[in-house]
């Protein structure tokens, strides 16, 4: 599940409905986000000294260390929801497979893949593209509802009880999962019809605040849609107000219940494969942008939008190809997918991964643990999002992770909490995971203003934004300092972190990534 935080409010929720609703937006009219927004849109890059905001000093380091340096290009894989490649600002970052001909049906490389000119989707086929899915847990309580249908806690045998006990734990996660979507969903439904029914009697698609002051309700409930439309149009616009915390919402909650939920939903036979073979590797479609490129779009602007463009944003590398490599869906993302996504990108010369995304349970973990094997063998570096639960992750697991079953460690990983801009106790961001020893280190990952699809710019939350700020340091290390490993890289970004009390007891090094320390590290390396 894509880690980004841009909806509203939490009625009833538990920990995998947090993680993926997205909690953060609930202080959309708190002091805040609107202190957050009122910072320069490019504020994760600027200095803690100089401007005032716990960035990660991206523009310190280009104006006073690498001025004039000579650069080599490094690719880093988007492993994410799939990227609008033609946005004005990353159009000319994309990394295009030049040894394939685009179109002509043909495998002209060799490598398994037809047409895969600009990535590889493993999340579609002939029969289109997967956008809606199950969480794992969905998938999980399937398969072991059929292995367990006539068992009871009396005739369970002795070598079946402890996935027996273990199915009943997910079951009652499952139940009160549901639940608690069908609930939120009910609510969302009424507070959107109530609304709508205003916002038609007012007249107008899109009211102003002056247009909802002249409203005269009759009865409570449009008395409370217009107290509500009152607040909220302070700090916005109806429109954006009323998609992004009430269509937001509904939407959410209505995939929760129809689709991440829904024990009978599977939409895989739109690939094509065997789901239960997590060995497969040739299967998907040359589309990388898919369906709902949204978040992998915001991702890669993060990492390297074109910082010599005069448009929009300017991203933390200054000389990357951004390799759009789809296997997340709108759900839970698939450990076949995961492994094969990394297998891609690294045959195909990506030297930095982003992975900006995560789940509560493992179908087949160790497919993953032999990809980012693979993945380090050839001088990889994998960065991964802590995930949005604000949960410690030295005590509960999210999916991948850098510690493979035997019990060792991935040493070219990267596990990134998110950060806001202030050098204070709210620098950790109030949705992010952490773990004094799983989380590595923290980077911005509130109000970033990146690329979004349809060449637009939006702010998101999430540690979806702080994980493609990581990446993209590390893809601006291994640039201009080209010998260093990937190990050696990791190393650099966790020692020259700029250290806060907020973060000393959450994270391994106890502060907020910096690419001016880093470039100055690397120098001496």
């Amino acid at each position: 599940m894509p880690f980004i935080n841009n909806l509203i409010i939490i009625i009833q929720m538990n920990k995998n409905q947090i993680k993926r609703l997205v909690a953060l937006a609930l202080l959309a009219t708190g002091p805040l986000f609107a202190s957050a927004q009122s910072q320069k849109k490019n504020w994760y890059n600027l200095d803690l000294k100089t401007d005032s905001v716990f960035g990660i000093s991206t523009e310190k380091a280009y104006n006073e260390l690498l001025k004039g340096k000579k650069s080599t290009t490094v690719i880093v894989g988007i492993l994410d929801s799939g990227v609008d490649g033609v946005h004005e600002d990353l159009k000319s970052v994309m990394w295009v497979n030049k040894k394939e001909k685009a179109g002509n049906g043909k495998d002209d490389d060799k490598n398994g893949y037809i047409d895969d000119v600009n990535g590889w989707s493993f999340l579609g086929g002939k029969g289109g593209n997967i956008n809606q899915e199950t969480l794992e847990l969905t998938r999980l309580i399937r398969r072991d509802a059929a292995r367990f249908a006539n068992t009871t806690e009396e005739n369970v045998s002795a070598k079946d009880r402890p996935a027996f006990e273990a199915y009943l734990a997910m079951k009652k996660e499952f139940d009160k999962g549901l639940e608690g979507a069908k609930a939120n969903l009910d609510g969302y439904t009424n507070l959107k019809n109530n609304i709508d029914a205003v916002v038609k009697k007012i007249g107008k698609e899109n009211p102003t605040l002056e247009d909802v002051k002249n409203f005269t309700p009759e009865g409570q409930t449009e008395s409370s849609v217009k107290n509500r439309l009152m607040a909220a149009l302070k700090n916005s616009d109806f429109k954006s107000y009323y998609d992004a915390r009430i269509k937001g919402g509904y939407d959410h909650f209505y995939d929760q219940v129809n689709y991440n939920y829904n024990l009978t939903f599977n939409p895989r036979n739109i690939v094509g494969d065997n789901e239960n073979d997590s060995n497969e590797r040739i299967y998907g479609s040359a589309d990388s942008k898919g369906p709902d490129p949204s978040h992998g779009t915001h991702v890669a602007g993060i990492v390297g939008a074109d910082r010599k463009n005069d448009l929009g944003i300017q991203g933390v590398a200054d000389n990357v190809l951004l390799m759009a490599v789809r296997n997340v869906p709108n759900g839970d993302e698939r450990d076949k997918d995961v492994a094969n996504g990394i297998r891609y990108a690294v045959d195909n010369g990506a030297k930095v991964l982003n992975m900006s995304f995560g789940k509560a349970y493992s179908w087949d973990k160790k497919v993953v643990d032999d990809a980012v094997k693979y993945a380090i063998s050839k001088d990889v570096l994998l960065v991964h999002a802590a995930g949005n639960d604000n949960k410690d992750l030295d005590k509960e697991t999210n999916f991948p992770t850098n510690k493979y079953e035997d019990g060792t460690l991935a040493d070219a990983w990267l596990t990134v909490g998110a950060s806001t801009p202030y050098n204070d106790n709210r620098l950790k961001a109030g949705f992010s995971n952490y773990g004094k020893t799983t989380v590595d280190v923290f980077a911005p990952g509130f109000a970033i203003y990146s690329t979004y699809p349809d060449q637009k710019y939006q702010d998101n939350n999430g540690t979806s934004m702080a994980s493609p700020v990581v990446a993209g340091l590390a893809a601006l290390i291994r640039s201009y300092y080209p010998k260093l490993k990937a190990v050696q890289v990791k190393e650099i970004i966790m020692k020259s972190v700029e250290k806060a009390d907020a973060l000393k007891d959450i994270s391994v090094t106890g502060g907020v990534v910096n690419a001016y320390n880093a470039l100055k590290l690397a120098a001496t390396y």
